[in-house]
């Protein structure tokens, strides 16, 4: 595992091991996700939700994350995260807390340009945690949720709507972003 490019390209990442839950994001899928925001993440506060080693908010760090939170409930993918951090450098601009999501989610007053959730597969946790995520996420903010192929996610959570699926093997990747009105969809100006 290691970042794909950025101020750290190339520096391998330590993964967490001894878990059943833990499933590293492959690089094939890591690059799918970053292809699809490539020119969102300059400047940005992400969120790694479900952060397991941190590969996916040390990825944002490295292309240019204004800062990320990496938010893990397992002590031991916490002090991954930190290792991962310190060997790429990036530890000053990220803030690491060890919490479950929902309680993160509820107490937090940050507000996130670029969600990206990886929890574990076939537990339905992204199910359970979009609706409070909604509600912290930027004006034109975008969530990416990283699943099962087999799981499926509602099409609207709130202001957001689903606006690309990417399938890889047994991975799927889904982007929501925020409803278009018709007004934007045409391209015209409101109506005075």
């Amino acid at each position: 595992m290691r970042v794909i490019t950025g101020t750290a390209r190339g520096r391998k990442l330590v993964t967490v091991e001894g878990t059943e839950v833990v499933r590293p994001t492959t690089d094939g899928v890591k690059e799918a996700i970053f292809s699809a925001i490539q020119f969102e993440i300059e400047g940005r506060t992400v969120l790694d939700l479900f952060a397991g080693s941190g590969q996916l908010g040390i990825e944002a760090l490295s292309r240019g994350a204004k800062e990320a939170y990496f938010i893990d409930s397992a002590a031991v993918s916490i002090k991954a995260v930190r290792e991962n951090l310190k060997s790429t450098g990036l530890e000053a601009n990220a803030r690491v807390v060890n919490m479950p999501f929902s309680a993160f989610l509820k107490s937090t007053r940050a507000v996130f340009d670029i969600a990206i959730l990886d929890p574990p597969y076939n537990y339905k946790i992204i199910q359970k945690a979009l609706p409070h995520l909604v509600e912290k996420m930027s004006e034109n903010g975008v969530i990416i949720c990283e699943h099962e192929k087999e799981c499926v996610l509602p099409h609207d959570i709130g202001r957001f709507e689903i606006v690309k699926v990417l399938r890889h093997s047994r991975t799927s990747v889904t982007i929501y972003r925020p409803k278009q009105t018709d007004d934007e969809d045409s391209g015209k100006e409101p109506e005075a």
